[in-house]
């Protein structure tokens, strides 16, 4: 027990220094075509997820480590340009599952959630005896409760796949909140700075933030889902 308590304190450390020194990656919420390939996905992946630690420093205990990705329109780019490649697809099956997945960016904003620590049985944050309650903020004041938390008790091949941080060890969750109120104001404001996923509970809180790109362009009208799906993904070592 006592080598356990060590080992675990160890690898809380070690989590805490290597979360010092990660520079943070901008990221934009712009819409419109995208020319990813299947090979692009991890760089996107890594692009869109952000991991926080909560400790108690007196004790090096880890009250909660949460990583999770934003599924926004660009990460679910990549997604698919990963999916049919690795599912070969047709093109009128990429077709189809790029105008939904694109769609559903619409209507929602979706995480996928992976966390650990305390104890496991009050980290499921689909219960309403959870340790942690999640909202979604910005720097402009917003903060919006979810529409909806699934949990994932039993993921498969492909959530451990595509979101390797996914491990036998943690608790996987997707959290979906409105796009806008019901005064009709954007959860995520359009002059943010950042937005962003917070954990509190009665242990503390804990906060996951995208950084915007200050320098992007307004973000456009998109094209029709139509002409976004149809268009071919370039081909990597002869594989589609």
């Amino acid at each position: 027990m006592v080598i356990a308590a060590w080992l675990r304190r160890g690898l809380v450390l070690a989590a805490l220094l290597a979360s010092t020194g990660c520079a943070t990656q901008l990221v934009s919420l712009n819409e419109g075509p995208r020319e990813y390939v299947a090979t692009d996905y991890e760089n996107v992946l890594r692009a869109w997820t952000r991991t926080e630690h909560l400790f108690a420093l007196s004790e090096l205990d880890n009250f909660l480590t949460a990583t999770a990705t934003f599924e926004s329109w660009d990460f679910r780019w990549a997604y698919v340009a990963r999916y049919a490649q690795d599912y070969r697809l047709t093109i009128e099956q990429r077709q189809k599952l790029l105008e939904r997945t694109l769609e559903e960016t619409r209507q929602r904003h979706q995480f996928f959630v992976a966390i650990f620590g305390g104890e496991r049985k009050y980290n499921d944050l689909s219960t309403p005896n959870s340790a942690w309650i999640v909202r979604l903020i910005d720097d402009t004041g917003n903060e919006t409760a979810p529409e909806e938390i699934v949990a994932i008790p039993k993921p498969n091949a492909l959530e451990r796949t595509y979101f390797p941080y996914n491990t036998v060890w943690r608790q996987a969750f997707r959290i979906r909140f409105p796009r806008a109120t019901a005064e009709g104001r954007p959860t995520i404001s359009p002059s943010a700075k950042w937005f962003g996923l917070r954990f509190a509970g009665a242990q503390g809180n804990s906060e996951l933030v995208w950084q915007l790109n200050d320098d992007e362009e307004p973000t456009e009208e998109a094209a029709p889902l139509e002409q976004e799906a149809a268009r071919p993904l370039r081909p990597v070592r002869g594989r589609l």
